[in-house]
C-alpha cells in the first residue's frame, strides 16, 4: 500500500514534467502514427505517477465521512501541480539561454 505525502506528490509532478519533452514530439505531428505511443507514454509517465503518489492505493472507507472534501488530497494535488509547473518553467528557461546550434 502506498501512502502519498506532499513530498511524493511533488516528486511525481517533477517526474511527469521532466518526461513531457519526450512526449511532446508525439503530440506535435498528428499525421504521424505515434498516437499509441502518446497514450502509453501519458499513462505510464503522467497518469500512473500521479495516481500512485498523489492519490495513493489505500482506497476509500465507503463511509459518509469519506465523501467530504479531503484537504490532504487537495494539498498533494497542489504540490503535484506546483512541482510540475516549476520543472516546466526551469526547463523553458534552460532552453531559452542555450546557444543556438
Amino acid at each position: 500500500m502506498i501512502r502519498p505525502t506532499r513530498l511524493t506528490a511533488a516528486l511525481a509532478g517533477a517526474f511527469s514534467a521532466g518526461c513531457w519533452p519526450w512526449l511532446w514530439p508525439l503530440v506535435a505531428d498528428p499525421a504521424d502514427s505515434s498516437s499509441v505511443q502518446l497514450i502509453v507514454g501519458m499513462l505510464l509517465l503522467v497518469a500512473l505517477p500521479a495516481h500512485l503518489f498523489v492519490i495513493g492505493t489505500a482506497g476509500g472507507t465507503g463511509t459518509p465521512e469519506g465523501r467530504r472534501i479531503d484537504g490532504a488530497l487537495l494539498q498533494r494535488i497542489a504540490a503535484w501541480l506546483i512541482a510540475a509547473a516549476a520543472v516546466a518553467g526551469v526547463m523553458s528557461i534552460y532552453r531559452a539561454v542555450q546557444p543556438a546550434s
